[in-house]
């Protein structure tokens, strides 16, 4: 019968317990990891969250790009609303909610998620899918209407830094935002300006300070408006005809290329064409001056900070200011 040395006993009894004791601290760590959390603010109030949330859904158009930068992989998104730019619209990974008309909300169940943002076109959906995950923790960042676009752009992307770790990233695009708006500022000089959306070949006027797009820039860089419309506030542009646009003749001109932003809109007429080749406004100061602003092409479906970031530059840079 083999024995053990006492000495070596001891040393392996020893040795396992400490091993045991490693593998002890590792679960515990582990576990702790695992159900750490964030408190977080949103639009329904205090929001407990996973520190780091293993399955996260996405539906708010605003956040896609920042956490695609961020090496956030979601489960699930409604892919159809993605620009192609960014890495979840052909990622067959991400399981495909469909659109705001159409949705596959029990698509969401199906990736069992810790973590749902929820907002912007699918902002009317939010009980639907509370109801579908119930012990999911849900965030609403999209901006309120009641409060200016630029702060609550930085309060939606400074949460989300929160969430995910990623609060000097967070820090760095909140500050571009700002700093674009002051070169947009310092470059500005009084030029009356008018915001238009085109679509479908047709034109259409964007009320100043209303709306989700180009509404908002007239407060963010304090533009005076060519022209104004009591009672005028469509996201898709008002049915003004292109006339009364130009006889207000603006000398800036700010342009929303709809259908560039819309996957289902291939082969439809730039926005550059349809304004260049406009007998109605060949006259109009902005246009003779080349003083004419198009947003980046994809804006119509990617509304977030850096969006805004990249639309202020180009306005100071149109302006003769310095850009990025």
């Amino acid at each position: 019968m083999n024995r053990l040395i006492p000495g070596v006993a001891l040393s392996a009894v020893a040795a396992l317990a400490l091993v045991g004791c490693g593998a002890n601290a590792q679960n515990a760590s582990d576990n702790q990891a695992s159900s750490a959390t964030v408190t977080v603010t949103d639009n329904k109030g205090e929001q407990t969250v996973p520190a780091t949330p293993q399955s996260v859904v996405a539906t708010d158009n605003r956040v896609f790009e920042t956490l695609a930068d961020w090496g956030v992989q979601l489960k699930a998104a409604p892919k159809q609303l993605i620009p192609n730019g960014i890495s979840y619209a052909n990622d067959d990974a991400v399981v495909d909610l469909g659109s705001h008309r159409e949705p596959n909300l029990e698509a969401i169940a199906g990736v069992d998620p810790d973590l749902v943002i929820n907002g912007q076109r699918f902002a009317q959906y939010y009980d639907d899918i509370k109801k579908l995950v119930p012990d999911a923790a849900m965030l609403e960042l999209d901006p309120r209407d009641d409060q200016p676009l630029d702060e609550e752009l930085k309060r939606q992307t400074t949460a989300l830094g929160e969430v995910f770790g990623k609060q000097e990233e967070a820090r760095r695009l909140t500050e571009g935002l700002d700093q674009a708006a002051q070169r947009a500022k310092d470059a500005y000089d009084g030029q009356s300006t008018m915001g238009v959306i085109v679509s479908g070949g047709d034109i259409g006027y964007v009320a100043p300070s209303k709306g989700r797009t180009i509404g908002p820039l007239f407060d963010m860089v304090g533009l005076q408006p060519a022209l104004k419309v009591e009672g005028s506030d469509n996201h898709q542009g008002d049915d003004i005809s292109v006339e009364a646009i130009a006889q207000s003749r603006p000398e800036l001109l700010i342009v929303l290329d709809r259908d560039a932003g819309v996957k289902t809109s291939e082969g439809a007429s730039p926005a550059s064409e349809v304004i260049e080749k406009s007998e109605a406004l060949k006259d109009v100061p902005a246009v003779k001056n080349g003083n004419v602003v198009y947003l980046p092409a994809d804006t119509y479906t990617n509304e977030g900070i850096q969006t805004y970031t990249e639309i202020l530059d180009d306005i100071a840079e149109k302006l003769g200011g310095r850009s990025n």
